[in-house]
């Protein structure tokens, strides 16, 4: 059959197509994993690219959000917004002023690994893809770490809701 298609060839390109979209998924770099761990026994693991950390500030009794992202098996911190001066927060850095008077750093600070000691009055709170953990809880109040591993796996660990 001149100038035309046989099913045959439609189906070869199908078939083709089909592996080809498979080959894509199994070879496209997946988010990476953070960890939030205690004494070396994993509390949570979620597969993300960033997260948020919120608290009040134990001293001033403002919020402070901090945003991080994932890189390279890597923290950064992109943000920190704040509303008033105190103990631990930037004063000395580049920090601007949003329309409503909240400050805000913008580090790109990178570390291998975030130690947090969530507190009752802080009241930490980690935020990923808009799931909020309440890490109080979640660690009893003693102090977490938080590092990026490239494993496999998804979300998993102790968490007293699920």
């Amino acid at each position: 059959m001149r100038g035309g298609v046989t099913l045959a060839a439609i189906t070869a390109i199908a078939g083709m197509a089909v592996v080809l979209a498979g080959v894509g998924a199994v070879t496209a770099p997946a988010d990476p994993l953070l960890v939030v761990e205690q004494d070396g026994e994993e509390l949570l693991t979620v597969r993300t690219d960033g997260f948020v950390l919120e608290y009040t500030h134990s001293v001033e009794k403002t919020p402070v959000v901090e945003t991080y992202e994932l890189r390279n098996g890597s923290l950064v911190m992109t943000r920190m917004e704040f509303s008033s001066y105190g103990a631990g927060l930037p004063s000395t850095a580049d920090v601007n002023r949003t329309d409503d008077g909240a400050f805000v750093f913008e580090p790109n600070a990178e570390t291998e690994e975030l130690y947090v000691s969530p507190g009752e009055i802080a009241g930490h709170e980690l935020v990923v893809d808009g799931e909020r953990y309440d890490l109080v809880e979640l660690s009893g109040g003693e102090t977490v770490r938080f590092r990026v591993s490239e494993g496999a796996g998804e979300r998993r660990g102790r968490v007293p809701w699920a």
